[in-house]
């Protein structure tokens, strides 16, 4: 994984994570979506994580990362509409770590610079599992298909 930093807003704190330390010596699963609050992102994307926290972490996962490029107060609103307390809620403000990824994706006028739709198995930083979708798909970026993975 290509070192970054990501936003936390958590208790009113706004957090730095640097992304080296995020995945150092751990199992992390991180999914990433094209824009908090919108339809598929907020009716089945993120609710199939929130679900499956419990589940995810009994198979050996340490944290469940959701980014996208919005600030850290929209991911932080996001998360509590969302009940996503288990989740870390995670902010790529001027998708520069989507960038270093390389999956980003420009939607010009509907918000330009977004992350494509994708979830990710890190272990100690290493990806053994990366699953893209096809712009337009939600099929094998959900949570089901990562419990599947582990």
């Amino acid at each position: 994984m290509p070192d970054g930093q990501l936003k936390e807003l958590k208790d009113g704190e706004m957090i730095t994570h640097k992304t080296s330390e995020l995945f150092a010596n751990k199992k992390v699963v991180m999914f990433a979506v094209p824009g908090a609050f919108t339809p598929t992102c907020s009716v089945t994307h993120l609710p199939g994580y929130v679900v499956s926290a419990d589940e995810l972490k009994a198979k050996g996962v340490d944290a469940i990362i959701c980014v996208a490029i919005n600030d850290a107060f929209v991911m932080s609103a996001w998360g509590k509409a969302q009940n996503a307390e288990n989740l870390m809620m995670l902010a790529d403000g001027d998708g520069s770590y989507t960038k270093a990824l390389g999956l980003e994706m420009d939607t010009a006028a509907f918000g330009g610079l977004r992350s494509q739709r994708y979830s990710m198995v890190i272990d100690n930083g290493v990806v053994t599992n990366l699953n893209v979708e096809k712009p337009q798909e939600f099929e094998i970026s959900n949570a089901e298909t990562i419990l599947k993975q582990l």
